[in-house]
């Protein structure tokens, strides 16, 4: 029996020695779980024993996403884990009643497992972190802001498409959304639909969208590796949701090397940084496109995200696992 079968073996029986509490569901799915998804497989390739929802005698770490989870069963799970030594890590969402425009419930739901349950805490953005307190849930001192990073093998620069700079062809727009609710930024995307020069612009609507385009292209979702390949064909990306903590479509379209043109909501001016412009209402947005085209290489060189390698090392502190062992 190979050496990675009986680990799987041991982890089963015995838990394994960081346990990650969250549904993990094949993609396409959310941006919660790709992160994810890429962060247990950065941890599994360095050697550390990860699992999901799996807490055994023999696990020393949790890390429990959000809300998606039964918090019953949890409590249940952790009711001894200081005399188990076990580290927990709570990643917060949200606040969901921000992006949802309602289920605060929820969020103090959240709360009050992160209260009883985490010795850490991570919210994906300081935009997030400020947001909860400004509705009155103060995580207190031992949370952190980590972002969200992507799975380099896959979302990656190379092999993409050259810009056309001596206007051989139509500039190439994309947007991408898992999720149909309105508030991913459907009023935009229909006013751009109407109003923008198709002459001059292509447009692409990657994934689930409440809307019915004339003028922009829309492809359902697709796994992955598709949509990577699907994003280095394109040139600049747009996201217009509305208060997004830490959107993990805006860092994927980021890592294939698009500049992006971002509504000025949530997370989002933390992650673009100087890669990109943003806007507060969509008759911004044809001005700033001709600008991103215009300087379009500087902005694409100011692209600036950090590693999966870089996000696993802080959360490896958290866990108080040494990230060189």
């Amino acid at each position: 029996m190979t050496l990675p079968a009986l680990r799987s073996i041991r982890s089963a029986l015995f838990g394994p020695h960081l346990s990650f509490v969250h549904e993990f569901k094949r993609p396409p799915y959310g941006g919660g779980n790709q992160f994810l998804l890429a962060l247990k497989n950065e941890l599994a390739g360095r050697g550390i024993d990860v699992g999901a929802r799996r807490i055994g005698p023999r696990t020393r770490h949790v890390l429990f996403n959000s809300f998606n989870f039964d918090m019953d069963w949890l409590r249940a799970q952790l009711a001894d884990k200081s005399s188990r030594g076990i580290h927990t890590v709570h990643r917060v969402d949200g606040p969901i009643s921000a992006y949802r425009g309602k289920d605060i419930e929820i969020d103090r739901k959240i709360f009050e497992i992160n209260r009883d349950l985490a010795d850490a805490t991570v919210f994906q953005s300081r935009y997030s972190m400020e947001e909860h307190r400004r509705i009155g849930l103060d995580f207190g001192d031992n949370a952190h802001v980590i972002m969200n990073a992507v799975n380099a093998a896959i979302f990656h620069p190379n092999g993409r498409i050259p810009f056309p700079h001596d206007g051989s062809r139509k500039i190439r727009l994309v947007a991408t959304s898992w999720s149909p609710n309105r508030r991913k930024g459907a009023d935009v995307y229909e006013w751009l639909d109407a109003e923008l020069d198709f002459t001059a612009f292509e447009f692409t609507f990657i994934g689930n969208t409440p809307s019915t385009f004339r003028n922009i292209e829309v492809v359902p979702p697709v796994p992955s590796e598709q949509l990577a390949d699907l994003l280095r064909q394109q040139d600049i990306y747009i996201t217009a949701s509305l208060n997004d903590p830490c959107s993990n479509a805006l860092t994927e379209a980021l890592a294939c090397g698009m500049p992006a043109l971002y509504r000025k909501s949530g997370g989002h001016p933390e992650i673009v940084k100087q890669a990109g412009l943003g806007f507060d209402d969509a008759s911004e947005v044809p001005a700033l496109l001709n600008e991103l085209v215009e300087k379009h290489d500087r902005f694409q060189a100011a692209i600036d995200i950090p590693t999966i390698g870089t996000i696993a090392d802080q959360y490896l502190e958290l866990f108080r696992i040494d990230p060189t062992a």
